[in-house]
């Protein structure tokens, strides 16, 4: 996380006008090694999607499937992908509210709401495992992970620059968003964290499809800063992933 928030810090010097910067979790190269239940091939398959084309999951019927599946004991590694993405997702609920009250723009309220009900995804499994949210007394742009609140700062500044540069932050954001998940995935087998982070993924796939559909209307080309450009390549070339039955809460 320290090298590529440097990377992130001599982006807004030397490139604020592409808005590059990467950010990441900081993760370990550790397999998770006590985990139940474990996720076969064929149940990773079946695994729900409760997402719809704006990205928004339906919580509701998210915490029916993983109330149905029995609670193991949590690795170190997995209770800090989940501390950490829970404070991940709320910084980017975050900085979209606070773009939207810069530039009016109605995706940063639309996919401001949708990170809303990832945030809401990500606290399924902290009431399941009994961790305590480092969330739920923070307000808008206040965060526990210092590495995160000085992160959003920036994101803040480089996207009030203008509605291209603010729209280039959206499209880092859901970049990262997706790398770090892939990075938390690999750490865990556990069935219910891999369906919330999947779907988390899926949102945030539509997401980035609709933060460089927006840069592209106004004739900027965005390039990943983050994502391998022949994955970012591959979502967006793809439709969007849609499944379940509504956006719960």
């Amino acid at each position: 996380m320290r090298r590529i928030l440097a990377l992130l810090l001599l982006g807004i010097v030397a490139m604020s006008v592409l808005g590059a910067g990467c950010i990441s979790s900081e993760t370990t190269s550790n397999t998770s090694s006590s985990s139940s239940p474990t996720a076969s091939p064929t149940e990773s398959d079946q695994i729900p999607v409760t997402v719809n084309e704006n990205g928004n999951i339906n919580t509701a019927d998210l915490k029916s499937y993983i109330d149905s599946l029995p609670a193991g004991e949590l690795t170190p590694e997995e209770k800090k992908g989940l501390l950490y993405m829970v404070e991940e997702e709320k910084l980017a609920h975050d900085v979209y509210t606070k773009l939207y009250e810069k530039w009016g723009l109605p995706i940063f309220k639309n996919i401001a709401e949708s990170e809303s009900t990832h945030v809401n995804a990500v606290r399924l499994l902290l009431e399941k495992y009994n961790l305590t949210d480092p969330t739920q007394n923070e307000g808008v742009g206040e965060f526990q992970n210092e590495e995160l609140q000085k992160l959003y700062d920036q994101l803040i500044e480089m996207g009030s620059k203008s509605e291209i540069d603010a729209l280039k932050v959206g499209a880092l954001i859901e970049e990262t968003d997706i790398k770090d998940l892939e990075e938390w995935l690999a750490l865990t087998d556990k069935l219910d964290i891999i369906t919330v982070y999947e779907n988390l993924m899926k949102g945030s796939r539509n997401h980035l499809r609709s933060f460089v559909s927006q840069l592209e209307s106004r004739g900027v080309t965005y390039e990943p800063q983050v994502l391998p450009k022949d994955e970012f390549e591959e979502i967006i070339n793809s439709s969007l992933e849609t499944g379940g039955k509504g956006n719960g809460p």
